[in-house]
């Protein structure tokens, strides 16, 4: 906990129905058995989060019993999960604001990053002090990715630019991504730890 008494909180969102997977991403599981959404969330605790929530959508009963009694992991449902990316960071975001314990950060990544490692999560991370309003987002060789890094300072300003973006169908699944660009996020060279892809099919992590 910070001298502020906030939290920074992984927040991962896993709610799409993974239509070119042949079902929701949530429910995938690596070789190994483990749950994607299990593996993300303990990336992201041992990187140095100190809780996670998990936004489901599509079948999320069925992915919530994955994640059951997770230390340090909850889960949040975005009842409307079929309207893209936006409406899972959107409900995300909500959740954090909502929370008991003051958080002042939000690291977002996404369910499809198997491979993403806890050394990007740390570096994304940076030293705790000025998370409230900072802005940060994983670089791989000039293209940005995940994970990014939100203090809590910017949460408004996203969520208002989500529910514009929202209103237009052109744009309601691209996320924060053209708010990351317009406000200059900070990059933070990640491409010496992996290739920052995501995974569309099973043949991982």
């Amino acid at each position: 906990m910070t001298a502020e008494g906030g939290r920074t909180t992984g927040l991962l969102l896993a709610a799409g129905a993974g239509t070119r997977m042949g079902r929701p991403k949530a429910l995938v599981a690596g070789p190994d058995g483990t749950p994607w959404t299990v593996h993300a969330a303990a990336t992201m605790l041992t990187g140095g989060c100190d809780d996670v929530v998990i936004v489901l959508g599509a079948r999320a009963d069925e992915a919530a019993l994955l994640l059951h009694d997770r230390p340090g992991v909850r889960t949040v449902v975005a009842p409307d999960w079929a309207r893209g990316l936006g409406a899972s960071l959107s409900r995300g975001l909500a959740a954090l604001a909502a929370s008991s314990t003051p958080v002042d950060a939000a690291l977002v990544s996404l369910v499809d990053l198997p491979r993403l490692p806890s050394a990007a999560v740390r570096r994304v991370l940076g030293e705790r002090a000025g998370r409230t309003g900072a802005v940060r987002q994983a670089e791989y060789a000039g293209r940005p990715g995940h994970p990014v890094l939100i203090g809590r300072a910017h949460w408004a300003a996203v969520s208002d630019h989500l529910d514009v973006a929202a209103a237009d169908p052109s744009t309601a699944d691209r996320g924060a991504g053209a708010w990351l660009r317009a406000v200059g996020a900070e990059a933070v060279p990640c491409a010496d730890l992996w290739d920052g892809a995501d995974q569309d099919r099973v043949s991982g992590p």
